[in-house]
């Protein structure tokens, strides 16, 4: 990757993504703009700049540190870090544990919650896209049937948005609320230390807000619909895809199930998409030393932050290093607040020059932690 590029200061407008190449960057008022600054070239280069730290120092690492960088972790990493996991396995390569991206140090995690939490990924949701096809007879849309094709299979999405899986306290999202419960206002502290009593009451406030929601139950996202070619044609098929991503504790299997239950109409078909599935991950143990190693090194660098496990709501390509490793995080030490979430994948992308320092400071403290 080529180094950023500095412009002159602005106007007083902001850079868009958009005006710049995907290759491209801009340091504009303090802030890198382009693509991937936040997801997730800011990582790349960190890393490699804390490398260079290092080196320039004569570092002599006591034990092997595995640099692994992909090129296709958007759509499944399987020429990128499989081939990789691959290489390294047939070296006979035991890791102690894995820091891939995923988390990162987010403000207002939780509702109630002031401080910033640096939330370390042990384990990440499952894949699953499910298409939902209607077949029925064409004809002319001046003689319509009670239901089209489009409205049989608007009602399916319909049901399935009205009837989410099940909101869940237990695992890697009970030790979420744990560890960050005693820093939490008192009327909050005492609610979190008596779940047994308020988990409804928690359920309900973690599912009005989206980023919450998704860390307690399964999800289901329509993404994608088609049907009819001409306006005074009925459609003979409409088709669907809806996504799901799988809380530990369900599977590929009971989505389907629970597609099959709630749909109830044998109008509709329901499909699994094989190209695009995988189950949730294992959970990795927050005892261990890859676990307390990061936990170290973010006390050392931002100490103001709390620390917790978390779930990754989305995916990586972490999965490909399981048979090296029982121990994989995801995290990366990038501050995330609530205006910046819109930001990834989208249009302003951007991170400060601050953050980009404390993570450069944050890999190099990590390597020396780990291997010094």
């Amino acid at each position: 990757m080529s180094k950023l590029s500095r412009r002159s200061r602005s106007t007083g407008m902001a850079p868009r993504v958009g005006w710049l190449a995907p290759s491209a960057s801009s340091i504009t008022d303090g802030f890198v703009w382009g693509r991937g600054s936040l997801d997730d070239k800011f990582s790349l280069m960190g890393i490699m700049e804390a490398v260079e730290m290092h080196l320039a120092r004569g570092f002599q690492p006591q034990r092997t540190i595995y640099l692994a960088f992909g090129h296709d972790e958007e759509i499944g990493g399987h020429r990128g870090a499989a081939k990789i996991a691959e290489l390294l396995g047939g070296r006979a390569a035991a890791l102690e544990y894995v820091l891939d991206e995923g988390m990162a140090i987010v403000d207002e995690a939780i509702p109630g919650l002031r401080k910033p939490v640096a939330l370390i990924g042990i384990a990440e949701k499952g894949y699953v896209s499910v298409a939902l096809r209607v077949d029925v007879e064409s004809g002319h849309s001046s003689m319509p049937p009670p239901q089209t094709a489009i409205g049989i299979l608007s009602a399916a999405i319909n049901k399935l948005e009205a009837h989410p899986m099940p909101a869940r306290l237990e695992g890697v999202q009970r030790q979420v609320l744990d560890y960050v419960g005693p820093e939490m206002p008192f009327g909050s502290r005492l609610v979190m230390a008596n779940l047994w009593l308020f988990a409804p009451l928690v359920e309900r406030k973690l599912s009005a807000r989206p980023n919450t929601n998704a860390a307690i139950r399964t999800t289901s996202a329509a993404t994608m619909f088609s049907a009819g070619i001409k306006e005074n044609i009925l459609p003979s098929e409409a088709r669907a895809i809806v996504n799901f991503r799988i809380l530990p504790g369900d599977s590929i299997k009971s989505v389907l199930e629970h597609v099959e239950s709630v749909v109830d109409d044998p109008r509709v078909k329901v499909e699994k998409l094989e190209a695009s599935s995988g189950e949730p991950s294992d959970i990795s143990n927050v005892d261990a030393a890859g676990f307390l190693t990061i936990q170290r090194t973010l006390r050392q660098v931002f100490p103001e932050v709390l620390i917790a496990p978390a779930l990754c709501l989305g995916g990586t390509d972490s999965e490909h290093y399981a048979n090296l490793s029982s121990a994989i995080y995801r995290f990366s030490p990038l501050r995330l607040r609530p205006e910046d979430m819109k930001r990834l994948h989208g249009v302003n992308e951007r991170t400060s020059l601050k953050d980009y320092a404390g993570s450069v400071t944050f890999y190099y403290h990590l390597i020396g932690n780990s291997a010094g």
